[in-house]
């Protein structure tokens, strides 16, 4: 898995390439803990490039959610591929996030 932050605006976008599993969900957890430590709490995650996304995926992001839930923080999702799609729409995540199919669609709604 990649993780790549960058900022625009007053929303840091996260791209992820490839798996978020068991594996290398504490990763990706760590690593927006760090950004909303750093004191950031707008984020948008681009999907375009993940593979596969597992319950403990879901989970680092219901973890983080709440965490950003708390600070009056925002999460929302952009560009999810097809499968990934399908997991969020399956576990409910759907309709407890905002999910844009273009990244600069996101942006403009911020």
């Amino acid at each position: 898995m990649e993780v790549q932050a960058t900022k625009e605006k007053d929303t840091v976008v996260v791209k992820v390439k490839g798996r978020i599993d068991a594996v290398t969900a504490p990763e990706f957890e760590t690593q927006l803990a760090a950004l909303m430590a750093a004191g950031e709490k707008m984020f948008l995650l681009n999907f375009s490039g993940l593979e596969y996304i597992s319950s403990a995926g879901l989970r680092s992001i219901l973890i983080t959610a709440k965490q950003l839930k708390a600070k009056e923080g925002k999460l929302s999702f952009a560009e999810l591929q097809s499968s990934v799609k399908d997991v969020f729409k399956i576990s409910g995540f759907g309709s407890l996030f905002k999910i844009y199919d273009s990244e600069a669609e996101a942006l403009a709604q911020v």
